[in-house]
């Protein structure tokens, strides 16, 4: 299954261990919304080329 991670901000260490736990057999991919210059049209594409997505607050 492909995987989505949305981070609104640098994720702290739990986050991490939590994305390490849900990531586990399959194939993933992080978008960082917190960097200055975000590309929304390559997030749109992101979220409809993965199976599952999950938003970090």
């Amino acid at each position: 299954m492909k995987l989505l991670h949305i981070l609104k901000s640098e994720p702290a260490d739990n986050t991490k261990t939590l994305m390490g736990i849900l990531s586990e057999g399959n194939e993933t991919s992080e978008f960082p919304l917190y960097d200055e210059q975000t590309d929304y049209e390559k997030l749109i594409d992101a979220i409809f080329e993965n199976d599952k997505v999950i938003s970090w607050w």
